[in-house]
């Protein structure tokens, strides 16, 4: 079972524009998220996909694999199955450019049940939030699951809504890092988009709402994405620790 981790990385970003490439405890960002999923076992190659050439030099420069893309793409799906045509591969794995503090575990963790299970299409992480300023962020997307550990939905308001305010309930947070067999993620690029997708700005409501199950796997690694400048200064702060 051959898994591919492929990092789609643009540099036009609306809050914090270049953000791949900001420097962080001495190396820009994009290095320190390709350094962490190259030391998680069960990862055979890594490489950055982008559109742009000052990043596909940085990433040269630290001795990392690029592959330049099209421009044209509206989602980090669709660059990520261009590159995934020309890959050999079982499993691709898609990492997020901006969350420089992925822990290594936590692609194992996502990459497990893909290789213990063939029926599944595409596996997903969740953490669990107790924050509850973390909850109602609309930037931290909620999941919930059924039983088996299958999205039922994701969404940007908090759910489930908690009817008896005594009830315990725990809500998760998704962790936007996705596993796919590759000839599903091809099929998967080529699906309409969908209602809710749209309405929530969640890709991943593509897959759900044509049918596809996504498995969410649990990981006690919290992963901290930057966005926002004050994002950025969290992330150094933590590093610098």
């Amino acid at each position: 079972m051959r898994a591919v981790a492929v990092i789609p990385a643009r540099f036009a970003a609306t809050r914090l524009p270049g953000k791949v490439l900001l420097d962080i405890a001495g190396k820009p960002m994009i290095q320190h998220v390709y350094e962490r999923t190259s030391a998680a076992h069960g990862i055979a190659e890594v490489i950055v996909a982008t559109d742009d050439e000052r990043i596909a030099h940085a990433v040269r420069g630290f001795g990392g694999k690029v592959v330049m893309t099209r421009a044209d793409h509206q989602t980090g799906t669709d660059r990520l199955a261009e590159v995934a045509q020309g890959l050999d591969c079982d499993l691709v794995v898609n990492v997020q450019g901006d969350e420089p503090l992925i822990a290594a575990q936590s692609v194992q963790i996502a990459l497990e049940p893909m290789v213990a299970r063939a029926d599944l299409p595409m596996s997903t992480l969740r953490e669990a939030l107790n924050d509850r300023d973390a909850i109602l962020d609309p930037n931290n997307v909620k999941v919930v699951c059924d039983q088996e550990g299958f999205a039922l939905y994701f969404s940007r308001h908090p759910i489930p809504f908690r009817r008896d305010p005594d009830q315990h309930i725990t809500w998760w947070r998704h962790i936007g890092l996705y596993v796919y067999r590759r000839d599903f993620l091809l099929t998967y690029a080529k699906l309409p988009p969908t209602p809710l997708q749209l309405a929530e700005s969640l890709e991943q409501l593509r897959a759900l709402e044509h049918g596809y199950r996504i498995y969410c796997a649990e990981t006690p690694h919290a992963a901290v994405g930057v966005d926002t400048p004050e994002d950025l200064e969290r992330v150094r702060a933590l590093l610098a620790q």
